[in-house]
């Protein structure tokens, strides 16, 4: 059987035809002429080479050939119907679904760990797959269904994709809480003098815009490590004197054991943005989730701390 001469409303039209065994009723019910609906039937005849209906004392009576394909029939269309009404109406608290985020491991800690645990009491159904951020093959990936959300600072190549920026991101400068030289007056002179960390998520850089900034002022920092997690960081500025700029928003739990100074003449930050592509844009459910991300996002402060409502 050639499939390409099967539409939609063919089969839709055999479903009413079979459930009422009359062409005037099957065109009441789909709101068509009844020459309409005759013109289909002999296209449907022809398509499964079959007579599929033929006329009885009362209306028509179902051929062998048509009685086989009525319970498949109705339960795929039934399928079909139940997931466009879904793609329309999503119940958080009953939903089965997945959604895969692309990230990096800061986000990871800053923005899917308090997500995950909101799906957990709001819609337990919904489970989260994260990937490795690709910038070069993020949008393949949402194109192709590989990624449903980035998670990330949207660049020049976003310009085919969706974006709703999420928060700005700001550095505070951490250290283990004896180092001798941090205090709450820390210099531009005396910040160059320390030995930096820093991170680098692609791998082996020893620059970041942070350098840029302090060489329009005359300055070069000593950076002696790169590293390729911002979540690797605590733990070696903890034993040793290195000192590294953090992201606020993982400062979370991690305060208490550092020192942390804020530097107000540098006043680097970096947007955190969602990012998909228009096969998802209209899907109710991956649309809650895009919500629910910026509603947690907006709650919390730069410790990643959850805002009170008061």
């Amino acid at each position: 059987m050639d499939t390409t001469r099967i539409d939609l409303n063919l089969l839709i039209t055999l479903e009413a035809l079979l459930a009422e065994q009359n062409v005037t009723k099957a065109a009441a019910r789909l709101n068509l002429s009844q020459p309409a609906v005759s013109a289909q039937l002999n296209r449907l005849r022809d398509v499964f080479n079959d007579p599929l209906l033929v006329p009885a004392r009362r209306g028509m009576t179902p051929t062998v050939k048509a009685l086989e394909l009525l319970v498949p029939l109705r339960e795929s269309l039934d399928q079909l119907r139940r997931t466009l009404q879904s793609h329309q109406d999503f119940y958080p608290e009953h939903a089965k679904l997945t959604v895969t985020i692309a990230c990096t491991d800061y986000i990871q800690a800053a923005v899917v760990m308090p997500l995950v645990l909101a799906l957990r009491q709001r819609s337990p159904g919904v489970r989260v797959a994260v990937h490795h951020y690709n910038p070069g093959q993020l949008e393949q990936q949402l194109a192709n269904g590989e990624v449903d959300i980035a998670i990330a600072t949207p660049g020049s190549y976003h310009t085919h994709l969706r974006t709703s920026h999420l928060f700005y991101e700001t550095y505070a400068l951490i250290g283990r809480r004896d180092h001798p030289c941090l205090n709450d007056h820390l210099t531009m002179e005396e910040f160059v003098r320390l030995e930096h960390v820093i991170v680098s998520p692609s791998g082996g850089s020893f620059t970041t815009p942070i350098d840029d900034v302090l060489a329009a002022f005359g300055y070069q920092r000593q950076v002696v490590m790169s590293a390729a997690s911002f979540l690797f960081v605590p733990e070696i500025v903890l034993i040793s004197d290195l000192v590294a700029l953090f992201p606020r928003r993982l400062l979370q739990g991690q305060a208490d054991r550092l020192s942390v100074v804020d530097v107000p003449w540098l006043a680097e930050r970096f947007d955190v943005s969602l990012v998909w592509h228009e096969r998802s844009h209209g899907h109710a459910g991956h649309r809650w989730i895009r919500d629910l991300i910026v509603g947690l996002s907006t709650q919390q402060d730069y410790c990643g701390n959850v805002k009170s409502d008061n």
